[in-house]
């Protein structure tokens, strides 16, 4: 194989090209540690603000902030059986990112916040695959992703596709099959802890949407998709378990403090410039 020229590699590393993972921020602990306190006091449970701190932390990109996130959810309780579900969670919500970030982001940041965990904890994961698709299960993966479509974009499920098709007719085969079947919607099979559900998910889209930046209708779209999990009772359908404060996270304020709560994981994380998903490329003055 041919290597790489010196120029190349310096190249690809360029400063400006920003081609690392982004480092925790001197005040990203005290953002989550925020958070918390104020998702208690909303009665939000832990999974749900843990779900998109984790969201909106992968999306800038931030391993490292991952790790400051993990250990302020499980260093109060001791309890090793929660610490491993706290991963298993926090691993869950990484891979149903790569549906709105791309799978670089999520190979990036789980790959080093395994690494990050206690030896304890890492040989407690799973490592069992969930989602290996083959004849037997198929059909049921298709299934999974139009219920799971029709539930978020209903009454225009069907428009929306033909609207998709018709950009590429493969686009809405590849989001409703690959995306919403056999990602987004949950697996039957999945270790304890890792169940993210209908809206969780949700909650994912949103935080990683918003936390990306000119993708509006999008986040419109998901927060719609959010309170329609309550509206169709989807939300509450066999095998989905209650998220504490979900309720009101689908509702106008809770809405809001969700989109601000991802806003400040944004401002801190980059300190003020903003989401680092496509901030653009500036070469310094020569």
């Amino acid at each position: 194989m041919s290597k790489l020229s010196s120029s190349l590699k310096a190249l690809i590393a360029a400063p400006y090209a920003k081609p690392n993972t982004l480092p925790a921020s001197p005040q990203i602990r005290s953002v989550y540690e925020k958070l918390r306190q104020e998702a208690s006091s909303k009665n939000v449970g832990v999974p749900a603000w843990l779900t998109f701190s984790t969201a909106a932390t992968m999306t800038m990109n931030s391993p490292e902030s991952l790790t400051e996130l993990y250990k302020l959810a499980t260093e109060s309780s001791g309890d090793k059986k929660q610490a491993v579900q706290t991963a298993e969670l926090m691993r869950e919500v990484g891979l149903k990112c790569i549906g709105f970030n791309g799978v670089p982001r999520t190979i990036n940041c789980l790959g080093a916040f395994r690494n990050s965990l206690p030896q304890e904890i890492i040989s407690s994961l799973s490592t069992k695959p969930s989602r290996i698709p083959s004849e037997q299960n198929i059909q049921a993966i298709i299934s999974r992703g139009q219920n799971l479509w029709n539930s978020i974009y209903a009454p225009f499920s069907t428009k929306l596709e033909s609207k998709l098709a018709d950009s590429h007719p493969d686009l809405p085969v590849h989001i409703l099959n690959h995306e919403y079947g056999a990602l987004f919607a949950d697996p039957s099979h999945l270790p304890e802890g890792a169940k993210v559900g209908r809206v969780l998910t949700s909650i994912v889209a949103v935080a990683c949407l918003r936390s990306q930046t000119g993708v509006g209708p999008q986040v419109t779209s998901h927060v719609f998709g959010l309170r329609k999990a309550y509206d169709d009772g989807s939300a509450k359908a066999e095998g989905e378990s209650v998220v504490e404060g979900g309720e009101w996270l689908a509702s106008d304020e809770g809405n809001m403090w969700l989109l601000k709560s991802v806003d400040s994981i944004v401002e801190a994380l980059g300190e003020g410039k903003g989401s680092t998903f496509a901030p653009g490329m500036v070469k310094s003055k020569l």
